[in-house]
């Protein structure tokens, strides 16, 4: 039954996770503009940051708990939950007037989000072991996709319109995006935990499996590391190309280059991965990456910048699917929502400390410092990764891993 209904499941969640990638992308770039519009003229720099963290740090705190429930009643269920709430948050956003009201909804959003995860342990545990990793490489592709079409979609809402007219209609293809889970993906395999685990207890089942724990600290560090360089790179874009008046153009196509490798050859990383192992193909990218980054240093121009981009953008998109398919190999299929949700935890720990660490090293050693700590801490995840190698096989049973045993199947 796996074998009739994984393409249809993976054809409908890869629309869906583009859709829900691209409906948060359309919004976040106008968050300071649309502040202006609703009569924040003081401190917008801090309300913007405010609205930024605040859905990653109360989607951290939340999303192991998810993962329990859906470990517990199904992944599908969690997708539906997550995709209509985000849809009725996207709606309740155009009717904001202050910024009370808006912080409010962001903090909503964070806290009861999980679509994309959710829908990783639904392909994950639902695709033949054989193409797991060809699986989680297209899903990846189209969270790529979804953040190179949403700025561009918002930003010409917006235009067209206004932005209000924007946040409606992030909910509206939101709606689309659930409908079309409910409808046509089926979980035939599922296998409810026995009990469902606190936060705290999953955790606990997290440090007794090793392999799965350093997954765990690979993605807390990679999240680390590319997130550093987000808060100097449009400001060096602009620099670099010789323009303020273009600094938005520039910054948004440079950013999407990283994206357009990420779609072209991400799909092919994860054949290889089938072949060759999730671990192998993680180095090759984490070191790639790295060494990418250093790359980017001695070039000051915008085109070979922009060249140099998508090189890395080419090796880096190998990592995010090969961590997801190390989640797969490392827990049993009734763990891994909850294995899910603490890797998401990790990701979003991560997505909030590097930004700060980014701005505080650009801000008081340059630029190139940051790409040079962007570099390095690339490089020594790809460390961490070769040596946490001798904790565990390179490929494993994707729905029986051999790594110990954990003791969530006890009662």
């Amino acid at each position: 039954m796996v074998h009739e209904s994984w393409r249809r499941n993976l054809f409908i969640l890869w629309c869906g996770v583009l859709i829900t990638s691209s409906s948060f992308s359309m919004v976040i770039p106008f968050l300071p503009l649309f502040l202006l519009k609703i009569g924040v003229h003081q401190h917008v720099e801090l309300w913007s940051g405010l609205l930024f963290s605040v859905a990653f740090l109360f989607s951290a705190m939340m999303s192991p708990y998810w993962g329990s429930l859906a470990d517990k009643y199904g992944r599908k269920p969690m997708i539906l939950r997550s995709g209509f709430v985000l849809c009725l948050v996207y709606l309740l956003d155009a009717f904001v007037t202050n910024p009370y009201q808006l912080l409010f909804l962001r903090a909503l959003q964070g806290l009861l989000s999980g679509y994309i995860p959710s829908a990783i342990a639904l392909v994950a545990t639902n695709t033949p072991e054989d193409k797991v990793g060809y699986a989680l490489a297209m899903i990846s592709t189209s969270t790529s996709t979804g953040s190179i079409v949403g700025p561009l979609l918002g930003g010409g809402l917006a235009r067209l319109f206004n932005y209000r007219v924007a946040f409606g209609s992030a909910g509206a293809i939101m709606l689309i995006a659930t409908t079309l889970v409910w409808l046509w993906v089926r979980e035939d395999r599922f296998v409810p935990a026995k009990t469902r685990s606190s936060v705290l207890d999953a955790w606990k089942i997290a440090g007794s499996n090793k392999p799965l724990l350093i997954t765990l600290v690979i993605t807390w560090l990679t999240s680390i590391s590319v997130m550093t360089i987000e808060p100097v790179l449009p400001l060096y874009i602009a620099q670099i190309g010789g323009s303020l008046n273009n600094a938005s153009l520039l910054a948004g196509i440079t950013f999407s280059i990283a994206g357009v490798a990420s779609v072209l050859f991400a799909a092919r990383w994860g054949k290889f991965a089938d072949k060759i192992g999730f671990r192998t193909v993680l180095l090759i990218g984490l070191v790639g990456g790295g060494l990418g980054n250093l790359a980017q240093i001695p070039f000051h121009e915008i085109w070979g910048f922009s060249v140099v981009r998508f090189v890395y953008g080419a090796f880096f998109c190998a990592v995010f699917p090969a961590l997801n398919g190390m989640v797969v190999q490392h827990t049993d299929p009734e763990f891994r929502g909850r294995a899910f949700g603490l890797n998401q935890t990790a990701n979003q720990v991560g997505t909030l400390l590097g930004p700060l660490m980014g701005g505080f090293l650009g801000g008081t050693c340059g630029v190139h410092s940051v790409f040079l700590l962007t570099g390095a801490l690339l490089l020594v995840t790809a460390g961490v990764t070769y040596i946490g190698q001798r904790l565990g096989p390179n490929r494993s049973r994707v729905a029986g891993c051999e790594t110990p045993k954990s003791p969530h199947s006890l009662p």
